[in-house]
């Protein structure tokens, strides 16, 4: 083989080498950043990640809402009409977040089983619900439609 014709062979093989690393890599971060959606029923059954982050969906139960301390600490229930998982947040709520209602929280769960939110989103208004949030709820309990409005 002659002397160009290997440079030009190393090169083409250096630079495939390179798109091939460059590709892996931002596979790897876009796996890394990945945001599952997890039912109130899938988190007490054990179905949610221990160790990533993940969102957790359902409505607030009624009369859950604590307030411990003088923080911006803040525990709630959560459920889908079938089970119940705490959640605990420290930040300033959404506005219009109050009980009964449908909200989304991005977080991870401790050791207890409590989920430790890093976020928490709720409906803009009293006709939206979350995707993700009626149909887990539509699935947890198909027969007991308690006024969910889409």
């Amino acid at each position: 083989m002659k002397p160009i014709r290997r440079q030009r062979l190393l090169l083409i093989i250096a630079m495939v080498a390179a798109i091939m690393g460059s590709v892996a890599f931002a596979l790897k971060a876009f796996n890394e950043n990945l945001m599952y959606f997890y039912s109130v029923t899938q988190v007490a059954n054990g179905e949610s990640p221990d160790d990533q982050a993940f969102r957790l969906g359902g409505m607030v139960v009624e009369g859950s809402v604590k307030r411990p301390g003088e923080g911006l600490t803040v525990v709630f229930d959560l459920t889908d009409y079938q089970s119940t998982v705490t959640v605990k947040y420290t930040g300033i709520l959404p506005d219009l977040f109050r009980e009964g209602q449908g909200i989304i929280s991005t977080g991870r769960l401790d050791a207890d089983g409590v989920f430790i939110a890093d976020e928490v989103l709720a409906k803009h208004d009293e006709n939206y619900m979350p995707p993700e949030v009626a149909d887990s709820l539509k699935q947890s309990d198909a027969t007991n439609q308690t006024g969910l409005n889409r």
